[in-house]
């Protein structure tokens, strides 16, 4: 372990959140401590961690949702903690994702020796899956079509496309997951980082607003193709 280990601890209790600070900085991590599953998201997104420490039970965005979010954008190891004892709720956050479910009440010693256990193996692999990993080079598709994760940069042609902040996040989402169809509720969710409540004609007029800078027509889709009655999923060939 280095002092540059950083866990995103999401814990609405103050006062487990407090013993569980006080424990991992006194062990040599450094903490970020989010109360709301919102809170936890918009940090995430905003900062660079190696390992999420994640209770389940969240006001504003519950964990489940939370751990749905950090893995499709991430591999970093997320470490369910609760007090729900139901198998249920540990297939259901293993599904999602998350690389372990720690029952509360825990140890202190316990909780240690599974985070040094995931961080370890994460730093090993890291190596590899970002040498081998093509999410952050120049990503080529068909008709023209360039992504550039890194650069936040989209080209159509060979000319940059002016897009919002919200447009490009959209875009890397559904590209990034070649094939896979998103509701809206989860566009909203992870690219707005809210509540996703009657917010379904907003992702509905930024799809709208996207399709029409790239030129992609939506009954004859060449990237974006509508999902009816559920959202949309990206269609375009990558050409390799």
């Amino acid at each position: 372990m280095t002092d540059k280990d950083n866990i995103l601890l999401v814990e609405d209790d103050p006062e487990i959140a407090r013993i569980l600070l006080d424990h991992l900085r006194r062990e040599g991590y450094a903490v970020t401590w989010a109360s709301s599953g919102l809170e936890s998201w918009e940090d995430f997104r905003k900062g660079e961690y190696q390992l999420v420490l994640l209770d389940l039970m969240l006001p504003e965005m519950d964990g489940f949702t939370v751990c749905k979010h950090v893995r499709l954008i991430s591999d970093v190891p997320v470490l369910i903690m609760s007090a729900r004892h139901q198998e249920e709720s540990k297939l259901k956050g293993l599904g999602l994702g998350a690389d372990d479910y720690i029952t509360k009440p825990f140890s202190l010693a316990e909780l240690t020796a599974r985070i040094e256990a995931h961080l370890s193996r994460y730093r090993r692999y890291q190596g590899s899956y970002l040498g081998s990993s093509s999410s952050s080079v120049l990503q080529q598709y068909n008709d023209g079509l360039s992504i550039h994760p890194l650069n936040q940069q989209v080209m159509l042609n060979g000319t940059e496309l002016q897009l919002t902040g919200k447009e490009g996040a959209l875009l890397m989402l559904l590209a990034s997951h070649q094939g896979r169809a998103f509701t809206k509720t989860e566009i909203y969710e992870h690219v707005w980082g809210q509540p996703a409540e009657g917010s379904s004609s907003t992702v509905t007029v930024h799809v709208k607003s996207l399709r029409a800078k790239l030129g992609d027509e939506p009954h004859q889709p060449r990237w974006i193709q509508t999902v009816w009655g559920s959202g949309y999923r990206f269609i375009g060939e990558r050409i390799e």
